[in-house]
């Protein structure tokens, strides 16, 4: 049996969802390891289009014992409004749904104070989805947040709420001109959920630790994308934990010498959320085009994707970091049509080539990508899934990016539903 991590290799976005509810199915284990409901993980199946937050993708297809590790910033309204919808559908979570007790709460106040920063931030705002994911992991390294396993005692809770509430209701009155928060409000809102939430809530380390004794098959299921990882990506326009092969080690508890597959997914083109820099974005028609026929707006905000061509310098950094040993490219169908599709195989920068991806903001920003034209295919491949059907020119345009990456795929998506996929 194996231990696979899926990674987005790009700045998220890349249907990391639509993989993982693939591969799920021979998993016995999977566990999201990082971020929050900030994440959209957009599953289609049987007709059905569903949106996950928190919940691991996995949850609908197979039986694996679906994980919420310990790297997950949690809000338990959120988790329980998905739980239902979940249930809705008509499957069942009981005694194969789990959450890390050590995983840290979102509470109102963190919502509240993400908002407020990116308003007061201006036009140097972050662009964050303000679910208060950021203040979140603040709290957590700065060691007051609250943990899931301080949700089963309500004295701990309220301890440790007003504690944190003299800082917060400080900073609200006296900075942000904002009503403060009571201890008995916040606790009354967090009640019912509680409730729900609590037999889910356990020891995960020990359980994931005994299923590697075992040898059982665990997938390890990544949010958003290595470019906006706090260490490694454009910061400061990241997300706030480590979407990366180490980020899930410390996010589940698995050691590094468990894994022996890091899956990283790639879609055929680039997109971005949210402001930073992104050198192959397309500002024209070609853009645009991306854009509508990817359908590229955010599942979880609405909010429209920045579109470009393939950055394969962005690409070869990530797989270096993460030690991606299988890609998987995704709408591959969209490609559908473009007499040239370009590709990013270098930066011009201070007037020397590179295919080294810089690590300074301002430089990021001042690359100009040299790209690569390939030639396009005129015919659908939409809902492929076959390798020998794909055009000629299609398999070369995969063919070129795994020389280029050093790196082969496993995996073609030719359509957003689970059946449309070639399986290498």
């Amino acid at each position: 049996m194996s231990t696979r991590v899926v990674i987005g290799a790009q700045w998220g976005d890349e249907g990391k969802g639509k993989i993982v509810d693939l591969l799920s199915d021979k998993a016995d284990y999977v566990v999201r390891f990082q971020g929050g409901a900030n994440a959209g993980h957009t599953l289609k199946f049987d007709d059905k289009k569903v949106v996950l937050h928190l919940i691991p993708s996995g949850i609908f297809n197979g039986d694996a014992d679906c994980v919420i590790g310990n790297g997950v910033v949690i809000d338990p309204i959120a988790l329980v409004e998905e739980i239902k919808g979940v249930q809705d559908l008509g499957f069942s979570l009981e005694g194969r749904f789990h959450i890390s007790q050590t995983a840290h709460v979102i509470l109102p106040y963190h919502k509240l104070l993400d908002q407020l920063k990116e308003k007061r931030r201006g036009g140097d705002a972050i662009g964050t989805t303000g679910r208060g994911i950021g203040p979140a992991y603040v709290s957590k390294v700065s060691r007051v947040g609250i943990r899931m396993v301080d949700l089963l005692d309500r004295e701990i809770l309220k301890e440790k709420i007003d504690q944190n509430l003299k800082d917060i209701n400080f900073a609200l009155e006296n900075l942000y001109k904002e009503p403060t928060l009571k201890t008995e409000e916040l606790m009354a809102e967090l009640e019912d959920a509680i409730q729900t939430l609590e037999p889910f809530i356990c020891n995960t380390t020990n359980m994931l630790h005994e299923g590697i004794k075992n040898d059982k098959s665990i997938l390890l299921e990544g949010a958003q994308g290595t470019m906006l990882d706090v260490d490694h990506g454009t910061y400061p326009f990241v997300t706030s934990s480590s979407p990366t092969s180490g980020g899930a080690c410390t996010g589940s508890g698995i050691p590094p010498t468990a894994l022996d597959k890091v899956m990283g997914i790639t879609k055929a083109y680039c997109t971005r959320v949210g402001n930073g820099p992104f050198p192959t974005e397309l500002l024209d028609e070609t853009g645009e085009e991306l854009r509508k026929k990817g359908a590229e707006f955010g599942a979880t905000t609405g909010r429209p994707r920045r579109c470009g061509w393939l950055d394969l310098v962005a690409l070869k950094y990530v797989v270096q970091l993460n030690g991606i040993n299988e890609l998987t490219l995704t709408k591959m169908d969209v490609m559908d049509g473009f007499e040239e599709i370009k590709v990013c195989t270098g930066y011009k920068l201070n007037g020397e080539e590179t295919d080294v991806f810089p690590l300074c903001l301002d430089e990021i920003r001042d690359v100009e990508p040299v790209y690569t034209a390939l030639p396009g295919w005129k015919n659908s491949i939409e809902g492929m899934t076959n390798w020998d059907d794909l055009p000629a020119t299609a398999q070369s345009y995969i063919h070129f990016i795994e020389e280029y990456l050093g790196v082969k795929f496993t995996i073609i998506s030719t359509g957003p539903k689970r059946t449309e996929t070639i399986v290498l």
